[in-house]
């Protein structure tokens, strides 16, 4: 099992890439550079890529509608060649509050982009000409949609890899299903190992069974929050805020991904009060309505042997990533805390 960590989104690059640095000494596996409405993910990896050797770096993620496929490639190839071959291409479809209201870009067909993005990534890698024909991308454009001088063209650069590992983060059944037949790796958000199987069981199985054979089989990725300690009641209300918002605000009544699969797991009654008080404006009532066994479930929080049996629950249920988000005051904690865990799962 692979350990790893998310930065933070507002975090300084000079300051996290020290940070990283010593997370690298301390025997992390990888580090995930998140993208929102933040600074760019892009940049901060490649600073990255110059302050560390070994530990392998992460989009998480880039977000499909405002670079086209081949820029996201092109992308992902620089930063794999300056990282030495480090670099893991994590990509989503975030959602319409994002997408919509920060880039003015129109949300829609999250799955029909999400596949040709992947395909003519690989393309472009294997430095073919680029010739697509697809529901939502069309390289060259035809005549008739641009000026009719265009021509297929291959990548000019050599990349380090024909194949740079690619992650889609995927909650529905449906999209869940595409990731598990074309992706290298998955990441799902809350993952809550003891329900994982019966809200995702079968649409892994149907994906798994398009895999192609010359697909390792799939990197299950979980995001937990980490505490290590023998006081977890005063934690677990550091995680219930990050766990209102997307519950509660992103989304519309009816329209919030997160709060269907928080639903799903057996809390509907929780995840409904929790988006009324949030679209309401009662964001402290809605961050007191989430349940502490909610947050117990899909974190790491407590002394380490109730720690080590969570992340062999999380082991059992299919995850082969740990990509933890560790509660810690300062650096010189997260580090240490980084450290520990890391001994602590083997």
């Amino acid at each position: 099992m692979r350990v790893g960590m998310f930065l933070n989104y507002a975090g300084g690059f000079r300051e996290a890439a020290d940070e990283v640095a010593e997370l690298e000494r301390a025997g992390v596996d990888l580090v995930a550079v998140p993208e929102a409405y933040s600074f760019d993910a892009v940049s901060q990896l490649g600073f990255l890529a110059a302050r560390t050797s070994t530990i392998t770096l992460a989009s998480g993620i880039l977000q499909l509608y405002t670079r086209t496929p081949t820029l996201t490639a092109m992308t992902a190839a620089g930063l794999d060649y300056v990282s030495d071959g480090r670099f893991e291409l994590g990509i989503g479809a975030s959602g319409p509050q994002v997408i919509e209201g920060f880039h003015g870009v129109r949300y829609d067909a999250p799955l029909s982009r999400t596949r040709e993005i992947v395909e003519i990534c690989r393309m472009t890698w294997r430095r073919e000409p680029v010739v697509h024909a697809g529901a939502k991308y069309r390289i060259p454009l035809p005549e008739g949609e641009g000026t009719g001088l265009g021509k297929p063209l291959k990548l000019i650069n050599h990349p380090v890899r024909e194949r740079i590992p690619i992650t889609i983060a995927s909650l529905g059944p449906k999209s869940v299903e595409q990731t598990a037949e074309i992706a290298d790796g998955w990441l799902p958000m809350f993952f809550h190992p003891e329900r994982a199987g019966e809200v995702w069981g079968a649409a892994l199985a149907a994906g798994a069974a398009k895999r192609a054979d010359d697909l390792a089989p799939l990197d299950v990725f979980a995001s937990p929050a980490l505490a290590i300690t023998e006081h977890p009641e005063a934690v677990l209300a550091l995680v219930k805020p990050q766990l209102a918002l997307y519950v509660g605000g992103m989304g519309a009544r009816g329209k919030n991904f997160y709060n269907d699969l928080i639903a799903s797991y057996g809390f509907e009654a929780e995840a409904a009060l929790i988006q009324d008080l949030y679209l309401d404006g009662r964001r402290d009532e809605a961050v007191a309505a989430v349940p502490d066994e909610l947050v117990r479930a899909v974190s790491l929080i407590g002394p380490a042997s109730y720690v080590a049996e969570r992340v062999a629950a999380f082991r059992a249920a299919g995850v082969t990533t740990l990509a933890v988000t560790p509660l810690a005051r300062n650096s010189a904690e997260r580090i240490a805390l980084m450290a520990g865990f890391r001994s602590l799962v083997g």
